[in-house]
């Protein structure tokens, strides 16, 4: 994974010092964030096996996940203005560690609750920290580059998923492998350090920066930005939280199998935020959402009717591959906004992001309990194409604003 975070930086821009560190940094911390998820994920059906969970149960435990996430994201606003935004990225993926350790161990239903919500919280907290940082950083490049961050969020979660799905096929139980991808997270936590950037309007300095009230025009064009990425994140957590369930119960998959799903798809994420950012340039931001929108759709609809597992997984890597553009393009556009809050723009924000978590989790989980895994992927793939409907609003870049209105 060294050398993909190495990549993240191109040869010329590491010649910029501070700025290529802060860069560097700030994918680290992306990676960290996806492994993370990509454990949690990819370990249910171990998990559930473990404890004796039911389906019903471990639909909880993933919409627990969600609603702590949404409460994390105001701590880690708070983390973020009080000792800045690196700090509080750090802090959050070495509790994200720490979480991961915790559900591997747990020895029953009500501590395995409590580790997934110390979870849900670290992982909100890293949110809002990670694209805080990111905002400061793209802006003091003065170019799209918001997608690479995200591209190395989905290495950190292919890295993640294929070493669940190596560890299981070695016969090992879900306390070893949580603890295996517990250390991955923690030892890219110790690779995070602070650069300064000159960008100090949205870098999440860190204390005495007062908290800046956000203006009625400002929420008002969020709305269009929040709507895609609730959309980008039921899909996701659909695919996320289901997926290796979804083959390992409905196609017949083995346990060292049915990962591979999450991984496909996390692949498709990578290969697609890795060409975005020169699309982007190219085409314009528009024409990259209406093509995604189209990809996402026709891929969810292949996945929800897929014969057997292997479609299956072809089929997830195109859903990551079309709905990679979304959550980026969504972030970047809003934390430029209002760039001296770009923190607290960030952090509502990503209330859409944990609704359609906790949606497309919860609904996909209930349809899914009740014996209709396919139906839990066909309905996004209905949503998937809202983004067409809102395309337009990517078309202008956001005005810079120095307060609120």
């Amino acid at each position: 994974m060294t050398l993909f975070l190495q990549a993240a930086v191109p040869a010329d821009d590491r010649r910029r010092g501070p700025l290529a560190g802060a860069r560097r940094v700030t994918a680290t911390a992306f990676a960290a964030q996806g492994a993370a998820v990509a454990a949690v994920f990819t370990t249910v059906p171990g998990v559930q096996q473990h404890l004796g969970l039911s389906s019903l149960v471990t639909t909880v435990l993933m919409v627990t996940v969600a609603l702590a996430a949404g409460a994390g994201s105001f701590a880690g606003l708070a983390a973020i203005r009080r000792a800045g935004a690196v700090a509080a990225m750090r802090c959050a993926v070495v509790a994200t560690a720490a979480a991961l350790l915790l559900i591997g161990w747990a020895p029953g239903q009500a501590s395995v609750t409590v580790a997934y919500l110390l979870f849900g919280t670290a992982l909100g907290g890293i949110d809002v920290s990670v694209n805080t940082r990111a905002t400061a950083v793209e802006r003091a490049y003065g170019r799209s580059i918001f997608s690479s961050f995200y591209a190395l969020w989905s290495v950190g979660g292919v890295a993640s998923a294929l070493l669940t799905a190596g560890m299981a096929r070695l016969g090992r139980p879900p306390e070893q492998i949580l603890t295996a991808q517990a250390a991955l997270v923690l030892a890219l936590a110790l690779t995070i350090r602070s650069h300064p950037i000159a960008d100090t309007a949205a870098s999440g300095a860190p204390s005495g920066i007062a908290a800046v009230p956000l203006g009625r025009r400002t929420w008002a064009e969020l709305v269009p930005f929040g709507l895609v990425l609730l959309v980008a994140y039921v899909i996701d957590s659909t695919v996320s939280a289901w997926s290796t369930v979804y083959l390992h119960q409905v196609l017949a998959a083995s346990l060292p199998t049915a990962p591979l799903a999450y991984a496909a798809y996390q692949a498709g994420t990578v290969t697609g935020r890795a060409c975005a950012d020169h699309l982007i340039r190219r085409t314009g931001p528009a024409a990259v959402i209406r093509a995604a929108a189209l990809v996402t759709a026709t891929a969810l609809a292949a996945l929800a009717g897929a014969p057997g597992w292997p479609y299956a997984i072809a089929a997830a890597g195109f859903v990551g591959l079309g709905v990679s553009a979304f959550t980026p393009l969504c972030l970047a556009t809003a934390g430029k906004l209002q760039p001296d809050a770009a923190e607290a723009v960030l952090a509502r924000l990503n209330l859409f992001n944990y609704l359609g978590v906790l949606s497309g989790a919860a609904a996909s989980g209930l349809i899914g309990s009740s014996g209709h895994f396919r139906l839990a992927f066909a309905i996004p793939a209905v949503l998937a194409l809202l983004p067409l409907v809102i395309a337009r609003t990517f078309g202008h870049d956001a005005r810079l604003r120095p307060g609120p209105r």
